[in-house]
């Protein structure tokens, strides 16, 4: 078996620290679970809709959090902040935004994007949940 290229690794080594902190931010929310989907590590509240996965931008690679909007959000995050967010395929039409996870990465913002995300399939017992803690 040959030897990883450096850059593979770095990059295995990002995405995993991507990861571990899309964790923290999503698991910490009350019902939520981990899955695969289409290859890619996705959260969902358990029996219900996803809300955000770790993705690769489609046009060069880069690591990337998609998630749910509500309507008119990924408008307005898109208009605002075009280098930062962008409409991705696929779930873009249906109103999900991009986040590029390689430019002022900051755990707050993602942990508040995710929450967001989150209370638009959470169910009434979850929010009530949440709201308490």
């Amino acid at each position: 078996m040959g030897s990883i290229p450096i850059s593979s690794t770095m990059n295995r080594n990002r995405e995993e620290a991507l990861l571990a902190g899309l964790r923290t931010a999503c698991l910490a929310l009350p019902g939520v679970e981990e899955r695969v989907n289409h290859g890619m590590p996705t959260f969902a509240v358990v029996r219900r809709t996803a809300f955000c996965n770790l993705h690769h931008h489609p046009d060069d690679d880069r690591p990337t959090l998609w998630f749910k909007a509500a309507p008119g959000v990924q408008t307005e995050l898109v208009d605002q902040e075009p280098d930062r967010f962008f409409v991705p395929p696929y779930v873009g039409p249906r109103g999900w935004v991009g986040l590029r996870l390689d430019v002022d990465l900051d755990w707050d913002e993602v942990a508040a994007v995710v929450e967001d995300a989150w209370r638009l399939v959470a169910t009434k017992g979850h929010l009530t949940e949440r709201d308490r803690a």
